[in-house]
């Protein structure tokens, strides 16, 4: 799934203090959203971040210092190598954890339906009309209703915890990028050689 990043209900922020990234849920460009049960997943997200934004990740090429001339030469690195913490290619994309939200969210009686991506890295500034490209790898659980908030964010940061776990396992770990999960009782962990193919997710327009 793929798509500019949309202004939403504006409640993640405000009043649940997990701010979420919203892509338009069109049947024309991703027809497999309109059978998708609903209900929350987890999976990656890689954001084409301009260079103005506080979070932008340089790439090795686009970053230099004065020293680097006397620095012994280092073989170039190869058109989708991420760095690490931002997983990002050279052509701009970085890839972040993420849990998402398909479906109508009964709490607040919606009357369409949304996708809402919490990415799971805390940003500086918001990023409304970036590119973002999502790749779903697993469901967590159906679309619930709630009696109250408090309910209703215990579990949000539940999910965020089975996304964290399950993502920094090797079958859900990207292949060939180094990734950073924050996992619940072991603190970061920086992913190596993940079996998951998703270089879609840097691969240049």
């Amino acid at each position: 799934m793929s798509g500019l990043v949309i202004s939403g209900f504006g409640r993640g922020s405000k009043e649940l203090g997990i701010p979420t990234a919203n892509l338009p849920v069109d049947d024309a460009t991703t027809p497999w959203i309109s059978s998708t049960p609903s209900g929350v997943y987890f999976g990656w997200a890689s954001l084409n971040l301009p260079a103005s934004h506080p979070d932008f990740v340089p790439t090795p090429s686009s970053s230099s210092s004065s020293s680097s001339a006397a620095a012994a030469p280092s073989a170039p690195a190869p058109t989708d190598a991420p760095k690490r913490g931002g997983a990002q290619g050279a052509n701009g994309f970085t890839i972040y954890p993420m849990v998402m939200s398909i479906g109508y969210n009964p709490f607040y009686k919606n009357t369409v339906r949304s996708a809402e991506v919490h990415v799971l890295h805390r940003f500086q500034a918001d990023f409304y009309g970036v590119e973002m490209r999502l790749l779903v790898t697993g469901f967590i659980r159906e679309e619930l209703d709630y009696s109250g908030l408090e309910a209703l964010i215990a579990d949000i940061n539940f999910d965020c915890e089975v996304a964290r776990r399950s993502l920094a396992r090797d079958g859900w770990a990207p292949r060939g990028v180094d990734v950073e999960v924050d996992v619940p009782g072991e603190g970061v962990k920086v992913l190596t050689g993940g079996l998951l193919e998703c270089g879609w997710l840097v691969r240049p327009n």
